[in-house]
């Protein structure tokens, strides 16, 4: 009875993946095709080492891996772009009083050329940009730079996971895949299964809703383009639930982990002490109490006490 449960258990992930690829084209479909890249299989062979050099049980090996991963790359590259965010933001004074200049400037030398409204406005706005630019390279801080940590966020994470995928299916081995079946821990103790109980796929669900209110409730204006990806990753965060809720444990925990290590780190990069030692320049916005600021600003904004 003891082994049929463990091959429903197994039997469970790879049907869900079986369901993956038949929707993805089949088996040679490109999900299946990601998933046997080499940057998966080089995922694999970490998340392996890992876990065999420190002679972790595979629920401590994930977490570990999952930690190291967001300490040694993601948090470097988190205060790379706070300096850029930082220098951005220290510009704006300088820009508004150039934009400033520059419309009178314009509005002068259209009066004395005869040009339209619209035609003084295309002359504005491409001078504007051009100085801007300027502005940019002389600081060093091009707004694409501080996506960086996205492009590597995000493709580590899609690795980790698929790799993770690979070893609870038993892609990666029947040796693996039996070693995952016993290695974790509390309720999810089959970690080639999804958590039936679904406290893994809603703690996911609550952190990252607690990072994206964390970054809402900044004093900065948000655009309206912020407003929208801010809501878009609320939306994301809620989603995110369901799908963790259907995939193997091994998967949500590292999900779970990688949140709660980025939580860690974003309010760490909150402090005005770990940002000097980040050498990241002191803003207007910036302030000297940070932790109480943000949660007087979340007790404000979820208070219901009207």
């Amino acid at each position: 009875m003891w082994r049929l449960r463990r091959l429903r258990g197994w039997a469970r992930p790879a049907a869900a993946a079986s369901v993956v690829a038949a929707a993805s084209g089949g088996p040679g479909g490109w999900y299946e095709s990601v998933a046997r890249s080499a940057p998966v299989h080089w995922a694999e062979e970490a998340l392996l080492s890992l876990q065999a050099a420190g002679e972790l049980p595979w629920w401590a090996a994930i977490a570990c891996g999952a930690a190291l991963l967001r300490t040694a790359v993601t948090l470097p590259l988190a205060a790379h772009q706070g300096r850029l965010l930082a220098k951005l933001e220290n510009l704006q004074p300088e820009i508004k009083s150039l934009s400033e200049r520059l419309r009178y400037e314009v509005s002068v030398r259209g009066k004395q050329m005869g040009w339209s409204e619209k035609v003084a406005r295309l002359q504005f706005q491409r001078n504007l940009r051009r100085l801007i630019t300027e502005l940019y390279i002389r600081d060093n801080c091009h707004p694409f730079k501080a996506t960086l940590l996205l492009w590597v966020q995000v493709p580590m994470w899609v690795c980790v996971s698929l790799a993770l995928r690979n070893c609870s299916v038993g892609a990666a081995g029947a040796e693996v895949q039996e070693q995952l079946s016993a290695g974790g821990a509390l309720w999810f103790t089959d970690l080639t299964a999804p958590d039936s109980t679904w406290i893994l796929p809603v703690s996911l669900g609550l952190v990252n809703l607690l990072l994206v209110e964390i970054f809402a409730s900044q004093k900065m204006q948000a655009s309206r383009l912020q407003k929208l990806a801010t809501n878009f990753f609320r939306v994301m965060s809620v989603v995110m639930i369901p799908v963790a809720a259907t995939v193997p444990s091994s998967m949500a925990l590292y999900w779970l982990s990688s949140s709660l290590v980025g939580l860690s780190h974003n309010l760490l990069l909150r402090s005005p002490a770990f940002r000097r030692l980040c050498c990241i320049p002191r803003t207007k916005s910036e302030s000297d109490t940070p932790y109480r600021d943000m949660l007087a600003a979340l007790a404000a904004k979820y208070s219901f006490r009207r």
